[in-house]
């Protein structure tokens, strides 16, 4: 194999920097982040953390449509979030509200999607955020022609987008990918796997070795990490993001992690996993995993931890406040910011529309 071939392979391993009892661990090639990365990363984590087990709950109350949880895989979310510059821009799917709100998108905004909301609920230009993508893989697509129209401006934006295992079975996937290799552009593509497309496994997908294994077949750099290791997935997205913004193409980082509830609230997952598998991976928890480390390290104390969660707690009381505010609409809000020019057969449901919200105020 030529070394250019080999230097496109991911490690056998998936870099680890911090172990499940929190030690360190020496990897060749990557350094762990400095003390006040890790701590701010913690710090979010425990934010991330506090995020789902909200939603979850507005879900249960009713002010949330669905919610997909990211319930053990918010080491990814942030990681994500924290390796861009201002000015990069992050595509997300349908499970990364975290990231998006690491990414300073607020809370309310963030979920108005979820909640059934018109629109994405956020200016994606004013955060550098494409709105949350529900289709599976077409946001891969949008940030290869968003990279592909920052190189040709001359412009040194970096995007980075997320997708999950599944997505890596769609072939909008494969274009994306094929796409940014053959023009060389400035994308990370950062697969979340958690081993389940909804109920279908990775076996199911891919006879691959691993999915960063696909990036050779591209021309492209490929590596995997451990997704529940904070400190890894950051050293490995930040050399990606470098290396992407110094002109040397895309990459396609795998991060092994797990999906510890359900697809969404409306998914059965005991109909496909069992519940022995789940609970193996309680002890990989990327929250305290970070946390026995910097308890070790002597950098988080008591103090800390209760900063942290009073500040998480800060942002799940804006969340439930904005949800539990009644949004007043209008019907014909279905009809505004769809066609520049309404065509004929959308003209003809508008006017049955306004003749029947005639009717309902006149005998109200």
């Amino acid at each position: 194999m030529r070394d250019a071939d080999a230097a496109q392979l991911p490690d056998a391993t998936p870099v680890q920097l911090i172990d499940e009892q929190g030690a360190r661990v020496e990897r060749a090639g990557y350094q762990l982040p400095d003390t006040a990365t890790l701590l701010d990363g913690y710090a979010a984590l425990v934010r991330g953390r506090r995020i789902n087990e909200q939603c979850n709950a507005l879900v249960r109350q009713g002010r949330l449509a669905v919610y997909p949880s990211s319930h053990g895989q918010e080491a990814c979310q942030i990681a994500a979030a924290t390796v861009l510059g201002e000015r990069d821009w992050l595509f997300p799917t349908y499970r990364d509200s975290v990231a998006v709100m690491a990414k300073g998108v607020s809370p309310e905004d963030t979920m108005v999607l979820l909640r059934g909301d018109w629109h994405s609920g956020y200016d994606s230009r004013e955060h550098c955020v494409a709105p949350q993508a529900t289709p599976l893989a077409t946001q891969m697509l949008h940030a290869v022609g968003f990279a592909h129209a920052a190189k040709l401006r001359g412009e040194e934006t970096v995007v980075l987008a997320l997708c999950g295992d599944g997505a890596t079975s769609e072939g909008d996937f494969h274009e994306a990918m094929n796409f940014a290799a053959v023009f060389g552009l400035p994308v990370v593509f950062f697969v979340q796997n958690n081993e389940f497309a909804i109920s279908v496994p990775l076996s199911r997908q891919t006879a691959a070795p691993s999915l960063a294994h696909k990036a050779i077949g591209y021309g492209m750099s490929g590596q995997r990490v451990d997704g529940n290791d904070f400190a890894a997935v950051f050293s490995v997205l930040s050399e990606a993001v470098a290396r992407a913004r110094a002109g040397s193409g895309p990459s396609l980082i795998e991060a092994h992690t797990y999906r510890m509830q359900a697809h969404t609230n409306a998914d059965d997952d005991t109909r496909y996993r069992e519940r022995e598998e789940v609970q193996s991976w309680i002890c990989r928890d990327p929250l305290t995993r970070l946390q026995s480390h910097l308890r070790e390290a002597g950098v988080l104390d008591d103090e800390a931890e209760e900063r942290f969660a009073a500040e998480a707690e800060l942002v799940a009381a804006e969340l439930r406040e904005a949800m539990n505010r009644e949004v007043s609409v209008h019907p014909s809000e279905l009809f505004e910011h769809v066609f520049a020019q309404r065509p004929a057969t959308l003209e003809q449901q508008w006017e049955l529309l306004q003749d029947e919200i005639v009717r309902t105020e006149a005998s109200a």
